[in-house]
């Protein structure tokens, strides 16, 4: 929807900059212009409202009740405006990264590994954004973005990080509670912790499928959760079993929080990407840093 009305926007800031120090000669300063400039730029804002702004006499000037008004919704217009400003090109610099990637990589992948970049490069600051699906990348300006899928978009630069193994997992108290999961077809009934995505993560279905194992939806209960770190932690609170992905799940795993209740493992076709906007001009070097980082990890 159009936003509409809208006055000229050029004489919003003038207009802003005399009313604040009830001066046009002060404002022409702080603007750069001359002082025929702000008052053209105020006569044509008041021709547009109708209404004049401001009480002109020789020796001083004032706001008219409409200005005084108007001075107030105007002012804290333009600060949100600068205020979102300032945040985008507070990460502009040279040596600020911004890294877009799941919750679920973010959580159980990179954060846990982020102290060592820390190390390395303590100049060097770094934001990272969740967002829920590739698709979300759009949305955000990036350097480096990190997800698992099988293609990358077109206009993105993908690098592969790593492919991944998938394989079961649950509590140690799970798996003593239901000693009769011992083969891979055991745990069609059990209760399957299932995540409900519709992107490139292996379901159930799937995983049983490449294990070559009739996978029957009423064969044992379900638990439908909309998020892998949900899904992990209903597995660590002994709720059930969940597919865990061997680069998200290891510390878990070595931790014993979580166990392999089977051997039997799946690898993935699709990988881990990183994925970087086409470059129009030289990279940023914090990004550089960042990106030969995380190839060192492979």
């Amino acid at each position: 929807m159009r936003i509409s009305p809208l006055p000229p926007l050029n004489s919003l800031v003038v207009f802003e900059s005399a009313a604040r120090h009830l001066s046009f000669t002060r404002a022409a300063d702080e603007l750069n212009v001359t002082q025929g400039a702000i008052s053209r730029q105020i006569r044509h804002l008041e021709d547009y409202l109708g209404r004049k702004l401001f009480i002109r006499d020789k020796r001083s000037l004032s706001l008219t009740s409409t200005g005084m008004e108007y001075y107030d919704s105007i002012q804290q217009s333009l600060l949100l405006v600068a205020g979102a400003t300032g945040n985008i090109l507070q990460w502009q610099g040279d040596q600020q990264v911004t890294v877009v990637t799941t919750h679920a990589m973010a959580s159980f992948w990179l954060l846990p590994r982020f102290n060592a970049f820390q190390e390395l490069h303590p100049d060097i600051d770094v934001r990272i954004l969740a967002v829920d699906s590739l698709k979300d990348i759009r949305h955000n300006e990036f350097d480096i973005a990190l997800f698992f899928c099988h293609e990358a978009p077109a206009d993105l630069t993908a690098t592969p990080l790593f492919a991944e193994n998938v394989f079961p997992v649950c509590s140690p108290g799970y798996l003593e509670k239901n000693p009769h999961i011992q083969h891979t077809e055991d745990m069609l009934k059990g209760t399957l912790l299932t995540l409900e995505v519709g992107e490139e993560w292996l379901s159930w279905q799937a995983w049983f499928r490449a294990c070559n194992i009739e996978y029957k939806a009423d064969a044992g209960p379900r638990m439908n959760i909309n998020n892998y770190l949900l899904v992990i932690q209903s597995a660590l609170n002994g709720q059930g079993l969940a597919l865990g992905w061997e680069n998200l799940v290891d510390d878990y795993l070595a931790s014993g929080l979580l166990i392999k209740p089977v051997s039997t493992s799946v690898e993935t076709t699709s990988q881990f990407l990183m994925l970087e906007p086409e470059q129009t001009a030289r990279p940023k070097q914090g990004a550089e840093y960042f990106r030969k980082w995380l190839l060192s990890l492979i």
